[in-house]
């Protein structure tokens, strides 16, 4: 079986072709820039080749129609024809509180996620723009929606409630609903394997840290608390958003600086983080450039962010009763050690020892990482969002053939 993964953005569309039976890659890439000038598709063959095409891509329609061109191209192709494609698994923000798990897309799965569009507004719409695409180019292949939030549906209320009026969360369904959910359930089920342990039998705190970032109580595997909230900016501090922020600051700032929602948005989302606390960059790497010059601002971001992360990771430690598993993913989890360690610092309360000299250069693979005398375990383990869907709409569809 094969199946094309598709993650749309507002302007870009991420695509990865697996082989089900081998669980292979066959082709993965990137159009960019959809609807501006400049716009292109970048291709990853399996040998490791990358080529560039560049070209006039007004939507994701057009976006996703070069897509299934080059996969069956003759010169760049993977596949002879596009009937070998049998299904197609889509990343989607927000499922809302009607998805607990992956659904197969027909209308009135469509509309529900038409719905959510409310409550994800930059990311819902571009993801129905490609389930549409695939209506129009290849009428009737079966579809499966794969929700960002429907991992972390297993909170319970008292978690996921906010401190305002009821009326509020019944009229808005204003509740912290988490992101990421994907990665976080696949992490964890990952290291457990990796482990020979049971899910089911562990306390888990998976640190998913990225340019965005949230932090996961699993127990019994079941998510149980997250750091992101109603939008992903609550939290941690993140590379360009604010995490946890007094609300009084937003409405002193508006009336201060004479600013409308729209550029608080602005700030909150895309001038705030590492960014707006260092001046430097949303980048960890040219961060820590910069505080290993003795760049204050830099030394001061990285504090930060160390010391956000640790206390979410008590705080989840407490709500659980314990932790049995902490797990570093995502792009600066799996590759930055001098993060890891200074997160992991004065964690030997909660009986978790870092082994600094395994942490120290790991980069990007499965691994052990706490001493051989700590009670709890450290793991670094990779994500693989992409595999996690193409798994689920193969799971989905297979449930619905019996």
């Amino acid at each position: 079986m094969k199946i094309l993964v598709l993650n749309c953005g507002s302007s870009s569309i991420k695509y990865q072709l697996f082989n089900m039976e081998t669980k292979d890659v066959l082709a993965k890439g990137i159009v960019e820039k959809i609807g501006l000038k400049g716009s292109f598709l970048k291709l990853e063959k399996t040998n490791g080749e990358k080529i560039q095409f560049e070209g006039e891509i007004v939507d994701h329609q057009i976006g996703i129609e070069y897509v299934l061109g080059i996969l069956t191209s003759k010169k760049h192709g993977c596949i002879d024809n596009l009937t070998e494609i049998e299904a197609v698994g889509h990343r989607v923000a927000h499922g809302g509180e009607n998805f607990s798990d992956s659904a197969f897309i027909d209308d009135n799965v469509y509309n529900e996620i038409l719905k959510c569009c409310e409550l994800a507004p930059l990311h819902n719409p571009a993801n129905l723009k490609g389930i549409n695409a695939m209506r129009t180019l290849l009428p009737g292949i079966s579809q499966v929606a794969v929700f960002d939030t429907s991992f972390h549906q297993t909170m319970p209320d008292y978690a996921y409630m906010y401190g305002i009026p009821h009326s509020l969360y019944t009229k808005y369904a204003v509740r912290r609903y988490g992101f990421h959910g994907t990665s976080h359930k696949y992490v964890a089920k990952k290291a457990c394997e990796f482990l020979g342990k049971k899910m089911e039998d562990m306390k888990i705190i998976t640190c998913h840290l990225g340019n965005g970032a949230s932090l996961a109580a699993i127990d019994q595997g079941k998510s149980v608390d997250t750091s992101m909230g109603f939008t992903p900016v609550e939290g941690l501090i993140m590379g360009t958003r604010t995490g946890d922020l007094d609300l009084g600051v937003l409405t002193f700032l508006m009336d201060k600086e004479k600013i409308d929602l729209s550029s608080v948005n602005n700030l909150i989302n895309k001038q705030s983080g590492m960014l707006g606390v260092t001046g430097v960059s949303s980048d960890m790497r040219e961060i820590e450039i910069e505080a290993e010059k003795g760049n204050k601002r830099a030394v001061l971001g990285l504090k930060m962010y160390d010391y956000r992360v640790r206390k979410y990771i008590g705080a989840y430690s407490a709500a659980m009763g314990g932790i049995d598993l902490l797990i570093f993913t995502g792009g600066i989890g799996e590759n930055a050690c001098t993060t890891r360690k200074g997160i992991c610092k004065n964690l030997g309360f909660l009986n978790l020892e870092l082994d600094e000299k395994v942490n120290k250069g790991l980069r990007g693979k499965t691994a052990v990482i706490s001493k051989e005398s700590s009670k709890g375990i450290i793991m670094v383990v990779p994500t693989n969002e992409e595999l996690v869907i193409a798994e689920d709409t193969q799971r989905i569809i297979s449930e619905m053939e019996k």
